[in-house]
């Protein structure tokens, strides 16, 4: 089954992963401790807004979060993270700005805020804008899984998150991001 992008969160652990069968030739780099969706070497050039973005940013106040997502929407989620904002307040105002993405299949947003003891999942489609607590790691996708779901996720660390992740039966993997968040923040990133 195709699903597109997707994310899983739960308190203390995350992921993202780019499945897709448009632009397959993307990888997720690190800079400076922000991890980020670009095309590789061999990619052909593209005008296409949507290919290239920030995954994965953590924010430190009141405790270090990571934020996940699958567009530009991850940073103004970080930055009202690190202004105070409640993870749920973070995740609709970024989300809500910024609105499913405007492309030919009305692609929904989807986001996730990890800490170490709490996490929140949502999604902005064109028919509705979904945030929740959640107490296990859940799911949800651009396409097919665009509702939060419960996803059984067995990995203790970043790496074996990505792994996971980008192993998983879901069709067209190009590559994986995780995280654990415990005091400390665990960043992977698996490129297949």
């Amino acid at each position: 089954m195709y699903v597109g992008r997707f994310v899983v969160v739960g308190p203390g652990i995350g992921a993202y992963r780019v499945s897709s069968r448009s632009f397959p030739n993307r990888q997720i780099a690190e800079r400076d401790g922000t991890l980020t969706v670009v095309p590789t070497a061999d990619a052909p050039p593209s005008d296409n807004p949507y290919i290239s973005y920030n995954c994965l940013r953590v924010a430190e106040r009141d405790g270090p979060r990571a934020v996940v997502g699958n567009g530009s929407h991850v940073d103004p989620v970080a930055e009202k993270l690190a202004l105070g904002y409640p993870a749920r307040d973070a995740l609709v105002s970024g989300l809500f700005a910024l609105d499913y993405e405007k492309d030919d299949y009305d692609t929904p947003r989807i986001a996730g805020v990890v800490g170490a003891e709490s996490a929140h999942v949502g999604t902005v489609r064109r028919d509705a804008l979904l945030v929740r607590a959640v107490e296990a790691p859940t799911l949800v996708a651009t396409y097919e899984r665009d509702a939060p779901e419960p996803f059984a996720l067995d990995a203790d660390d970043a790496a074996e998150v990505a792994h996971e992740v980008y192993d998983h039966e879901f069709e067209h993997a190009v590559c994986a991001a995780g995280v654990t968040v415990d005091g400390d923040v665990e960043r992977a990133i698996y490129n297949g």
